[in-house]
């Protein structure tokens, strides 16, 4: 292994492990998570978190080998796909429908 392949592995360790860590304090804060992994393209991978209690978060990952590795490391179940019983589970409040509404029911403006 080359010196430059050597620091990307080890690089990419250490985003995981900072993602793991991350996933873990989201999970024991809301009792437990489950997660599914979405490519977007360039930026990487968007590990989306949905916690015991209906919270919902999100992380994005560089690839979706370091989104798997952090999500293995930090011990949560994984979905294929965003659908069903897993996405029923995610609760919204106030905040994220006048996000989601935008400027037109008089929510905070995307600008």
């Amino acid at each position: 292994m080359t010196d430059a392949a050597d620091a990307d592995t080890k690089r990419a360790d250490r985003k995981a492990a900072r993602l793991a860590r991350e996933i873990t304090a989201f999970a024991k804060k809301h009792g437990g998570a489950e997660g599914q992994l979405a490519h977007i393209g360039r930026a990487g991978t968007r590990i989306v978190l949905v916690g015991s209690d209906g919270a919902w978060g999100d992380l994005v990952a560089p690839s979706h080998p370091v989104a798997e590795a952090a999500a293995g490391k930090a011990g949560i179940a994984l979905h294929d796909s965003f659908d069903g019983e897993f996405a029923a589970r995610v609760r919204t409040g106030p905040y994220e429908w006048t996000r989601m509404a935008g400027i037109q029911l008089g929510g905070p403006s995307n600008g």
